[in-house]
Order: structure tokens, then sequence, then C-alpha cells
């Protein structure tokens, strides 16, 4: 199966510039293929990984990925998607994102030696004359077409910066630059990039005389129609110090049952027709497609040791008897004597990741959502004191799938 192939087979196909020219490209060898990837964070989320896994098959099949991140371009900020104008960041705290995101990447992507190649658009854009980027440049860009695409149209709406404006201009030279200086004749993306992979090609043409192409991947979005990776909490980040490894693990394994087969083919490694089979199941039997979905995606993001953890903290979360290992748990440890006198259920569950405030923990409570050790909670006057600690800990949990392990010293 060719490589294209393999992407509309897993759900990575939106458009393509020219399905029939990349099918001859890809077939003829090694082909140079580029994803940006922006560091205006420290850490990537779930709705970032899509295009990542799709280079991972490309590479698979022989191809060369280039990882550009955005050092350059993030000093302004994509308005693509965005409904307001991005917070200006510093160019350090840039450096220190974009640093921290390869080794992400790298779980997706081989860097080892002839493999992947990261770049960081900071070292063309950085130095460039404004007089000249706009003789040379800015003249192969009319402003009626920009404003055709669809990122620019949602933005007018509530106003658009010229900094932002400039956005379109400088990707598309991105990818001059890569077709210059890496022969890389392919742009991925999400589906909203496709005016500015566009804008991309017809520059390399103008300027070049050159062919490339691009292709896209669709927006995910869960079967309820919100967005991949968002959650009460916020965004679901791979980064463990943001999103605790056992609460990554729970968002794959709590997902709608009309999403598992999807979420399997794009967010695994599994093959097509593991995937299916898993997909296919019904009643309590997809729960455990479920299960093998979370701990394949926690394995590629953490590794096989925290998704073990993860996985056997799940187990004992849900089981009875606390025979199983629940070091994956959330956790923290507290004092014995912090529970001679008894503490408030409110200020217990406001102090762990399970309520940010105790308005939130007062709702909880209320709504006949907390239980202590099994034990539900429903006055929001309750003191949790030595009593009900067993074995030296209390298992806090919130509605039907979120705990939280105190661990008593």
């Amino acid at each position: 199966m060719n490589a294209l192939d393999v992407l509309k087979e897993r759900g990575f196909f939106k458009q393509c510039t020219d399905e029939e020219m990349l099918l001859k490209k890809l077939e003829a060898g090694p082909t140079r293929i580029y994803v940006g990837v922006d560091p205006t964070g420290p850490s990537m989320h779930i709705g970032h990984m899509v295009p990542l896994f799709a280079m991972h098959h490309l590479q698979k099949a022989g191809h060369l990925p280039i990882i550009l991140v955005g050092g350059g371009t993030a000093r302004i900020g994509d308005p693509s998607g965005k409904s307001d104008m991005r917070k200006m960041q510093t160019v350090e705290e840039i450096q220190s994102n974009a640093e921290k995101l390869k080794e992400q990447i790298s779980r997706f992507i081989s860097f080892e030696e002839g493999g992947a190649k990261l770049v960081d658009n900071a070292e063309w854009l950085a130095p460039l004359n404004y007089i000249e980027f706009l003789r040379d440049i800015g003249r192969h860009f009319s402003v009626n077409r920009m404003l055709t695409f669809e990122a620019y149209k949602l933005r007018l709406e509530k106003g658009l910066s010229f900094i932002e404006f400039n956005y379109q201009l400088l990707q598309s030279y991105d990818f001059l630059e890569l077709y210059r200086r890496e022969n890389c004749i392919l742009q991925i993306g999400g589906d909203d990039q496709w005016g500015n992979i566009v804008a991309g090609m017809e520059l390399i043409r103008r300027v070049e005389g050159g062919e490339a192409m691009g292709l896209t991947f669709p927006l995910v979005t869960r079967s309820d129609g919100k967005k991949m990776g968002k959650t009460e909490k916020g965004a679901v980040f791979l980064d463990s110090s943001m999103t605790s490894v056992y609460d990554f693990f729970q968002y794959w394994r709590n997902v709608d049952d009309a999403d598992v087969e999807k979420f399997l083919l794009m967010y695994t490694f599994l093959p097509v027709e593991e995937c299916k089979r898993l997909g296919a199941l019904e009643g309590q039997e997809i729960n455990k497609a479920k299960e093998v979905l979370a701990y394949e995606q926690t394995k590629i993001i953490h590794g096989k040791e925290e998704a073990d953890k993860a996985l056997a903290a799940a187990h004992a979360a849900f089981t009875s008897g606390g025979a199983d290992d629940k070091s994956g748990m959330p956790s923290k440890e507290m004092a014995a004597s912090d529970f001679s006198a008894g503490i408030n259920i409110l200020e217990l569950f406001s102090e762990t990741a399970l309520c940010s405030s105790k308005s939130e923990a007062r709702r909880l409570v209320m709504q006949n959502g907390a239980s202590v050790n099994g034990d539900k909670i429903n006055n929001p006057d309750a003191l949790i004191d030595s009593s009900m600690i067993v074995d030296g800990e209390l298992i806090l949990k919130a509605g039907k799938k979120r705990f939280f392990r105190i661990i008593v010293k």
C-alpha cells in the first residue's frame, strides 16, 4: 500500500492540491515533507497531534520529515482558527518552548541520523530586510485573494491586526526557503492551514518556477461536536506536569463509543484491522477497546512504564479490594496530624486536582458527586477525620470517573 492510501485508510486526508502528482512523487522515492509546529506554549496538547501521527506514517513509508518550529512566525501569531490576537512572547520564551516541543515530537518522529530534520524559521525570518521582503515577496500576494481565505474572513469580524495579516506571507516564505534549501515539495497540516499552504505553493511557482504540493487533514472533533482534547479543566497536554499521566490516560479511556474506531486509527500505531475490530465491539465490550486506546496512546506519549502504572491505577480505582497498584493515580501526601481534628470536605477536595476552588467543590458535594473511600458525602460541612483513613490513604472520587489519592503519613 502506498503512503497516500495509508493516510486515507487511517483518516488523515481532507484536501490535496494535486493527488495524482503527489502519488507519483511519493512513489518515485523519498520525498521531503514539512509540517509547522507552533512554539507559543511549552507543551503540545492532544489537538496538535494529528499532523505528527500522519508524518509518522509518511516517515515509515520512507519519506523525509522536516519539522519546522516557528521561532520566527511565533513572534507574530497565526490568525488561523483564532478569534483573538495572540499574546506576544519574548524570543527567550519561544526558544525555551521549542526545545521542549522537540522532545515531545521525538515520540512520533525519529530524528536519528538520516531521519527527520528540525529547523527553526527564525534562521531566515529574523534577518529579513523589510523593504527587500516587500519588494521581492510581498508583490506576489493579492490582498483581495488573501481576504477570501476563511482564516482572515473570520478574524475580520473582530479585527485583524496588520502584524497578523503578514503571517501568510511569512509562512509562504517558509515553504519557499525549504524548497530552496531542502528540495521540500510537500507541506502538510490541518485543514485550517489550506489557504497558507496554497499561498506558499503559488509563491514557489512565481519565484522559482517550481512545483510544490499541499495536503491537509480533517480538523478532528469528538462525536459530541466539541474540540479534540478539550475538557472542563481545559486542554489535555502532553507534558505530565500540566496534565498528569493518569488524567491523560483517563481522557482516552472515557471517549464516546462512537469515537473509538476513529481515534484508534488516528492516534495509535495498531494495524488497521485491529483498530476496526476493536471499534466494532458493542455494549460492555467497547470498554476493552477504550482501555486499549488509552494504553496505546499513553505508551506513545509517556512510555510503557507510565502506561502500565496508569492502567493499574485505573483498575485499582474501579475495582474493590485495593489489591491493584494505585501508584499511577494522581496523589499528594498529607500528615496524619492534619486529620486529627478533621478537614472540611470542601477544603480537602479543593486542595486536589479534582476541584479548582471551594465553590466548585461545594457544587460537586451538593450534586451528590463526591465520595471518600467509596462513601458518598453530600454535606458541605462534613469533616474528614482519621477514622476514615484506610490502609494509610483516602481515595477521593469526583463524579463517576475522576479519582485522587491522599497518602497519609
